[in-house]
């Protein structure tokens, strides 16, 4: 197949609109809609979404998903096991073996980066997607997959998503585009070289600026996750991770700053989400899922709550005892598409515990971003690599 005609555009008014391989390409598509009907918005999500995961997995030779949003990622994360905590966090305490599903594991971990932006997700898989993953994503709000391939039973199980509407796009996982990509705005053609920079990899990380240089394998792999992570992202972009998942990820902002805040409160809510009077948190049977997400983010916000929705009353979480928590929080890695302008950045990351810290560098300012970091004992390395994506 060479073109698949699409319902329309990234509006209802824009038609006609199609995805096709162009003459100079030639060739057929390098994918197959297997259920569904994806729309052009669906296919930027999951071509965006595919590069982040293959990626991750050539890069850390782990299982890796991400769920994808507006064509940045709400969360992504590697195929690590899952604690008895996590389980409850994710909601995925019923799925039966997932820890001996590492792709399970990474999609329950990407999902719950953000949980409210990944409501109506694109999902995207490294590997051949399996009954168990299948059975998480039968169970959240979801517009679509896409992954190398699929396991008879869990494409059973995806096509009775959506009332059998549910997108599924099968990839060719070796299909490599052109060294040039071409689009179209307002009539005039954009021509570049695909961001093929140098690999991002752990032996980034063997230099940093400041006076801390002990970098653990596991802070090497989060900041490797975070930044591939931004290479796929609407810049400006920052990224925090640990464990093996992003905690937050900002993107689209103007300012670098309002980037490293939104993240980084986005990555305070999901720690906070592993505070045990939230994790105590005791819902009515019958309660849906977007509809605890609500309940929690609410009860961490504000700690206002709808009494009808639980079993018995929560015990409020105070802001004193918030800031308490994410004080003893270590070992946050945070990494930025582009160089910190202002120590300010590293004064807002520090409240969400990041100790480790990869940037490109480039500012006249850099001395001063070093001064910060040493402050608080953060070790940084600048790696020399802008990542805008646009």
């Amino acid at each position: 197949m060479r073109e698949l005609e699409l319902k329309y555009g990234c509006n209802p008014n824009q038609k006609p609109a199609r995805i096709f391989m162009s003459k100079h390409r030639g060739g057929e598509l390098p994918l197959e809609v297997l259920n569904g009907k994806p729309g052009y918005i669906n296919f930027l999500d999951a071509l965006n979404s595919w590069q982040l995961v293959r990626e991750l997995k050539s890069t850390l030779k782990m299982s890796a998903a991400a769920s994808f949003k507006h064509v940045s990622p709400a969360g992504a994360a590697l195929g690590l096991a899952l604690s008895d905590d996590e389980k409850k966090l994710f909601f995925v305490e019923d799925i039966k073996d997932i820890n001996n599903s590492p792709l399970a594991c990474a999609y329950a971990r990407a999902r719950g980066t953000d949980r409210m932006s990944s409501f109506g997700d694109w999902i995207a898989l490294s590997d051949t997607c399996d009954e168990v993953t299948a059975s998480i994503i039968r169970h959240e709000v979801s517009d679509g997959i896409i992954a190398p391939d699929y396991t008879p039973k869990a494409l059973e199980i995806l096509k009775e998503k959506r009332k059998g509407g549910y997108a599924i796009v099968k990839i060719d996982k070796d299909f490599e585009p052109d060294k040039i990509e071409r689009r179209d705005i307002f009539g005039i053609t954009f021509e570049q070289g695909r961001n093929d920079a140098p690999v991002i990899n752990p032996e980034l990380f063997y230099h940093p600026v400041t006076k801390r240089k002990d970098i653990s394998d596991a802070a090497k792999f989060d900041l490797v996750l975070a930044l591939i992570t931004l290479k796929y992202t609407q810049s400006n972009s920052v990224c925090y991770a640990k464990g093996g998942q992003t905690l937050g990820v900002g993107a689209g902002q103007q300012s670098r700053l309002y980037c490293v805040r939104l993240a980084g409160d986005k990555a305070d809510l999901r720690l906070l989400r592993m505070h045990p009077k939230v994790l105590a948190l005791n819902f009515k049977d019958g309660i849906g899922r977007p509809e605890r997400d609500n309940a929690i983010e609410n009860f961490i916000y504000s700690g206002s709550f709808d009494a009808d929705l639980f079993a018995s009353k929560p015990s409020a979480l105070s802001e004193r005892e918030k800031r308490k928590y994410l004080d003893n929080i270590k070992g946050v890695a945070l990494a930025s598409d582009a160089f910190f302008p202002f120590p300010d950045n590293i004064e807002r990351a520090v409240k969400s515990g990041v100790e480790f810290i990869a940037q490109p560098g480039g500012s006249i300012r850099d001395d001063l971003v070093i001064q910060a970091c040493d402050k608080y004992n953060i070790a940084m390395v600048m790696t020399g690599q802008r990542l805008f994506h646009h």
